[in-house]
């Protein structure tokens, strides 16, 4: 072992700071705009001793209750959102306690798992949104097959109004005349 380090520092430069003649020379890093904001908030002096400069810790606290003088309605969405972050909290410390049980395996097969339960669901709403378009196709085209046969009722309908109202029509004529011939038997 000594033999093996004594001929790599043999072959190292003395000044351990430049790299091997055989090595490319590194490119300049290009970052985009946002990471060189980000960098040059970093080294200004006070971002160093800002406490809150990373994960954002308001999304793991609990949702503040609504006062006690709210409507039903907003007590039902604040609790159903202290479930779903409940939920989400327990799955995530189910998760991290894998991680530490179990190791980085477990952790990625858990979420392989989630992955696979997500694209199930995602197959089955697409295939519910295939049967509801299918469903839609089917009522527009009965609506329109149907729509012959209720322009045809609506005519025959308006027709027999109209023919019921000229009947209506003539026979106050045919009372306005018998009247009239009465005044004239009359007098």
């Amino acid at each position: 072992m000594a033999a093996a380090q004594t001929l790599i520092q043999a072959e190292l430069p003395p000044d351990h700071s430049t790299m091997h003649p055989s090595l490319p020379t590194a490119r300049a890093p290009r970052f985009s705009d946002l990471i060189e904001a980000e960098h040059t908030r970093l080294s200004s002096s006070g971002a160093a001793k800002e406490p809150n400069t990373g994960i954002d810790l308001s999304r793991y606290a609990p949702p503040e209750p609504p006062s006690p003088t709210a409507s039903n309605e907003t007590w039902t969405t604040a609790l159903q959102q202290a479930s779903t972050s409940a939920e989400y909290l327990s799955t995530r410390s189910v998760n991290l306690s894998l991680l530490e049980s179990y190791g980085r395996n477990a952790w990625l097969v858990g979420n392989s798992q989630l992955e696979n339960e997500l694209k199930g669901l995602e197959m089955e709403v697409e295939s519910l949104k295939l049967e509801q378009e299918s469903v839609e196709q089917a009522r527009r085209a009965v609506q329109r097959n149907a729509e012959g046969e209720l322009n045809g009722l609506e005519e025959g309908w308006r027709g027999g109004v109209g023919r019921m109202i000229e009947v209506l029509a003539a026979g106050e004529r045919v009372k306005g005349e018998i009247l009239e011939r009465r005044r004239r038997g009359a007098t």
